[in-house]
């Protein structure tokens, strides 16, 4: 997936979830943060960020906070992006052959990211996108999830009647060593995946290829619950 219209700027300050203040050709501008989670490791002062310059139209912000540089590490934090390039992922054969792929569909009292066939099999994905990253290692979630756990309830009982069911973790920056369960923030989650992946789930995870202009899933990262 790529943006268009991209800006460098100056990380300033997060006035509330929605919001942050960064300095954008050359003056403080409020922005639109595309991520509600709390991303304090990512947006400290004096970050470098790249924002989108979007429509003024029925808009009150003329940017999008998209990226932030960590440390080196260009972090994807738009929280749109990881289901937009799973669809370019699954629609490109990274999970093998599909066939009528769809968005957003209901199975019980959950509705996944993503349905499809596979070998004329029926097949649930939910996508986690994941920001949060310390010394290569990455965590999810960063934030407590109680949705989060729901979906995996649901993705247990898909198992346990036939259908594929899959978790993917979208890891919104290159060059990671493995991904674990973030059991101190959320052990409720930590638990739920654990109990997911014995009853058959598959947990995955890919890390991204994140550019300002793009971010493109890459290759597969290890799951260590």
């Amino acid at each position: 997936m790529r943006y268009d219209h991209m800006t460098q700027g100056i990380f300033l300050s997060r006035p509330n979830r929605f919001l942050a203040r960064v300095e954008l050709e050359g003056a403080a501008q409020t922005v639109h943060v595309k991520n509600t989670g709390r991303c304090r490791e990512l947006l400290r002062p004096g970050a470098a960020v790249w924002c989108q310059r979007c429509p003024k139209e029925g808009r009150k912000t003329l940017f999008d906070l998209i990226a932030v540089d960590k440390g080196g590490r260009l972090i994807n934090m738009d929280s749109q992006a990881p289901n937009r390039a799973a669809e370019e992922w699954l629609a490109g054969g990274g999970l093998g052959p599909v066939e009528a792929l769809r968005r957003e569909t209901v199975f019980g009292d959950s509705r996944f990211d993503f349905a499809f066939h596979q070998a004329g099999r029926p097949c649930f994905l939910e996508v986690k996108g994941v920001t949060l990253e310390q010394d290569g290692v990455c965590a999810f979630p960063d934030a407590p999830t109680l949705r989060g756990a729901k979906h995996l309830r649901e993705l247990i009982r898909a198992a346990e009647e036939g259908y594929g069911a899959y978790v993917l973790f979208v890891i919104q920056m290159a060059d990671v060593a493995y991904l674990r369960p973030n059991d101190a923030t959320d052990p409720a989650f930590a638990l739920a995946l654990r109990e997911a992946a014995a009853a058959g789930v598959e947990v995955l995870a890919m890390d991204c290829r994140v550019t300002a202009e793009e971010m493109v899933i890459r290759r597969p990262v290890p799951v260590r619950l």
